[in-house]
Parts: C-alpha cells; sequence; structure tokens
C-alpha cells in the first residue's frame, strides 16, 4: 500500500469503526490499535527519517516516542501495567510519549520483535505522529535493533538501554558513575556497528588476513575500525571492574567497622519510586533527595538510629528495583547491592497506590535473591497509605497480614514502623553484671549504646550495670564482673 494510501485508511478509522462493541469483546481479545488515539503528523515538522545506522547508545536523545510491547504471559490488565511503568520510564529520560502498541504474541519475533506486518503497522503510526524514537519494552537483540531501525527508518532504544540512560543521568558519587558507565559498555559491547551494510571504517587495513570490505590498495596488516572500538571498550570495562572492586574494599571496611562494633544494620529495599528515601529522611532527618520519578537516587546512603533504650543502628537507602531491572545493573551494582545482603533486617517498602502491587514485591524479592539477601529476616512496609483507597487498603491488609502501613509524607504509623524495628533488631548474645569504675564512663557510654541495659544501679564503688552485649565489649567488661550475689544496697538501686 502507498504510504499516502496509508495515512487516508488511518483518517478513515478514526472517524468509523467497523465494529459493535460486542462484535469487539467476541474477537480474540487482542488489542485494536484503531481505538487508540491516533496523533496527526504537524506540517512542516520533519521526523529523523536519515541514515540511523550509526546510533550511540551512551547519549541518547529520547525526544519524541512511541512505546512498543509484546503481550506473550499474563493477562491484559499485566500488559497494561507494563507499558504504563514503560512509559514513566520514557518520561523519566526526558521524553515525550505519542502513543503506546501492544502485541498479543506466543513470544517476540526473532527478526523484527513484533513481526513483519505489525513493522509496517508501526512504521505508519511512527509517520502519524512524528515520532524520532521507538522503545520496545524488553531486550532486543542486536538483530532485532538492526532490522527495525532498518524498517522504520527511526532509533530504536529497548527497555536496557533506557534504564541505563536514567541511571547516567541520576548518578552522582564517583562509584555510582564507575558502575553505570561498566553497565553501559557492556550492554554497548555486542551491539557496535560500523558505518554502512558492505563497508567498514579502517585504521589502515582491511583486516587480519585481508578480508573483504576494504577493497584493493587498502588491503594489509591493520584492523577495522570496529575492532578498534571493542579493544579500547574491553580496556575500559577491565579498568573499571578494578575501580569499583577497589571501591567496595573501602566499603566492606566500613561495614566490617560496624560489625566490629556490633552495630545492627538495617537496609530500606524496595522498588523505586515506592518511597524509600522519603521513609528513611521521615526516621533519620537524613536529607536525602525525594523526587516523584524511578531512579530518582542511585547512590546509597546509611545515617544512624537510637532505639527507645539507646541502643545504636543503621539504615541504608538502597537503590530501586524494577521489573525485569538489566542484569547488567545488578552486576556493576553487586557491591552496592550487598550493603542489603550485609543487613541484619530488611524493610522491604511497597507502594500501596501501585496498581499491582503484588507485582512489585515478586520483583524486588526475585533481585534480593541475586545478591543472596532473600534469606535475610523481612519486614514489609506498605507506603503511601494517604493516597490509597479503602477498598485497597483493605485487600493489602488481607494479603500481608503483619505488614505495617505508614504514610511518610503525612507521618502516620512512623512510630508503629519503628518499634516493629526494634523488635527485629538482633539482640546482644552475652548477659554480664558489671560494676564499672566511675573514671570509665566510656565504657558505661558503650554499654548503653552498643547493649541492651537490663537495669543499672549507682553504688560507692561504680556503676552497676546488667547488660547484653557483643562478644567483643563482653571480652572489654571482664576484668569489672561483679559477683554472683548483690547486697541489700545494689537490690535496692538495682531495681530502681
Amino acid at each position: 500500500m502507498h504510504i499516502t494510501d496509508r495515512r487516508r485508511s488511518l483518517r478513515e478509522q478514526e472517524t468509523f469503526h467497523p465494529y459493535t462493541d460486542d462484535e469487539l469483546e467476541a474477537t480474540t481479545g487482542e488489542y485494536e490499535l484503531s481505538e487508540r488515539q491516533a496523533l496527526r503528523r504537524v506540517p512542516g515538522l520533519s521526523t529523523e527519517l536519515t541514515d540511523i545506522t550509526e546510533v550511540e547508545y551512551r547519549q541518547l536523545r529520547l525526544e519524541r516516542v512511541v512505546l512498543v510491547g509484546v503481550w506473550t504471559e499474563g493477562t491484559q490488565t499485566d500488559a497494561d501495567n507494563s507499558l504504563t511503568e514503560l512509559a514513566a520510564l520514557a518520561e523519566t529520560a526526558g521524553s515525550q510519549v505519542l502513543e503506546g502498541l501492544i502485541q498479543r504474541r506466543h513470544r517476540p519475533d526473532p527478526a523484527t520483535y513484533i513481526g513483519r506486518g505489525k513493522v509496517d503497522d508501526l512504521s505508519a503510526v511512527v509517520l502519524a505522529t512524528g515520532a524520532d524514537t521507538i522503545i520496545c519494552d524488553g531486550e532486543l537483540s542486536p538483530s532485532q535493533l538492526r532490522n527495525l531501525e532498518q524498517r522504520t527508518k527511526v532509533k530504536v532504544v529497548d527497555r536496557t538501554a533506557l534504564i541505563l540512560d536514567i541511571f547516567a543521568q541520576h548518578a552522582k558519587s564517583k562509584e555510582g558513575k564507575a558502575q553505570v558507565e561498566l553497565a553501559q559498555l557492556e550492554y554497548l559491547l555486542p551491539r557496535l556497528r560500523g558505518w554502512g551494510e558492505t563497508l567498514s571504517r579502517q585504521t589502515g587495513g582491511s583486516g587480519r588476513g585481508g578480508g573483504a570490505g576494504g577493497g584493493v590498495g587498502l588491503r594489509g596488516p591493520g584492523e577495522t575500525k570496529l575492532e578498534t572500538d571493542r579493544r579500547r571498550i574491553r580496556h575500559r570495562i577491565a579498568r573499571l571492574r578494578r575501580e569499583i572492586k577497589s571501591m567496595a574494599t573501602v566499603r566492606q571496611t566500613k561495614r566490617s567497622r560496624r560489625t566490629r562494633n556490633a552495630v545492627p544494620a538495617v537496609a530500606i529495599a524496595g522498588y523505586t519510586n515506592a518511597g524509600k528515601s522519603s521513609l528513611l529522611n521521615r526516621l533519620t532527618g537524613a536529607g536525602v533527595l525525594v523526587e516523584n520519578a524511578l531512579f530518582a537516587t542511585l547512590d546509597p546512603t546509611t545515617r544512624r538510629a537510637t532505639t527507645s533504650d539507646g541502643r545504636l543502628y543503621t539504615l541504608s537507602d538502597t537503590v530501586g528495583f524494577v521489573r525485569h531491572l538489566p542484569h547488567q545493573i545488578v552486576e556493576a551494582f553487586r557491591s552496592t547491592l550487598e550493603e542489603v545482603a550485609d543487613a541484619d533486617l530488611v524493610v522491604h517498602v511497597v507502594d500501596g497506590t501501585h496498581p499491582d502491587p503484588e507485582e512489585q514485591v515478586r520483583a524486588v524479592r526475585e533481585v534480593l535473591a541475586e545478591v543472596g539477601a532473600d534469606r535475610l529476616p523481612e519486614l514489609l512496609v506498605v507506603n503511601k497509605t494517604d493516597a490509597t483507597d479503602e477498598e485497597t487498603m483493605l485487600r493489602l491488609k488481607r494479603l500481608w497480614p503483619d505488614a505495617v502501613f505508614v504514610s511518610a509524607h503525612s507521618g502516620r504509623g512512623i512510630d508503629e514502623l519503628r518499634e516493629a524495628v526494634e523488635r527485629r533488631l538482633p539482640r546482644p548474645a552475652v548477659e554480664v553484671r558489671v560494676v564499672l569504675p566511675y573514671d570509665r564512663g566510656d565504657l558505661v557510654a558503650r554499654a548503653h549504646r552498643q547493649g541492651e541495659v537490663l537495669s543499672t544501679a549507682h553504688l560507692p564503688e561504680g556503676t552497676l550495670l546488667h547488660v547484653r552485649v557483643g562478644q567483643g565489649l563482653a571480652a572489654e567488661l571482664a576484668p569489672y564482673r561483679a559477683g554472683d550475689r548483690l547486697t541489700s544496697d545494689e537490690r535496692v538501686g538495682a531495681g530502681r
């Protein structure tokens, strides 16, 4: 069909639909593309219909985009939620979403992701909307990317590249930037392409053995520019891995210091935009950036907190998760995610306003299992209850009866959350009774800070403490152990 005829057909579909509602319900249930809002192309504005074989995936320019998803399993609601999340990701990256298409298939097409016939329909939508980028709701192979770009004549970006682009925009610390760059390079390496379809750029020859593509006068001992780029990327990847490993050593040293001092660690984990940073701010006054956007904060933040009886513990905010989180991100951020694996308790934050919170919980637990944190004690926290309707609240309370329901925005339920965290913190292992001289106030302070004080009394020779402490502090307190029997004065003092 000529493109003019195709445009006329699209305009006719906007004003007339040949099916009744009953007939539509009797079909296979696939998405009816004509039911979606159609946007006409504005005269005088051109799209990027130029050569797109040199797309630089590490510097995406997402402006006017069309979303494409393949519905292979689950319900239609699941497919809707997945594409809605992709739209939120695209908007976070700075693009304008014009249209969203979903195709029902048993599996994605290995050549073009959505099938050859649907590619023609997609090209017509791109022309009608004036889009310059297509974003696919899945990770595409290099051949799928190439085939879609050749057929549609615009940039094609998959879900993985989109998430990597958001991470690149939001990374602030040196470690975060290195982790994002490593993930981007590992994604880019198998997708490098040269100029054109038959010729390669040369740096002195056509490659080892004088392969095809160079032509007369170009054969020699050189190598293609593509091979040079790949070698440089591999060297950069190796260097980044060494840098991240050294940064991980520093992080491990800090964790070891906290472990040596018997300071319990609590990790706040959860889906992106579930309100983890807001919760950390509410609990500790950390002052972490809070923004209604996906992956707003990537760099982990650790803050001190104190229980009602004076014990210290740490709260750590971690990077948010998302369904189908790219494996490059999980590998690059493994040292950061190990903060969760080394914690004593995981506070799992769920967005109570999300249309599918159960899927959020499943996606988060899947990532936690990848880093070995699935065996840790978990406290489920449903956030944003101030914006959740009563019906949803009742359903979630039946689904998760042991969860704590809070609102980081209004402060509702925060006290209950603090109590729940304190109950689940590990108790010091060693119970001792000591009389500390009054000139050892440092040990008294450490006992209050690191241990659980059961009773205290002031005697003529010093402070009587009945405490539970860790092994290290118990060894330091051993020289001051009190006798097994208490005097009458000590009994009175200990009972105060």
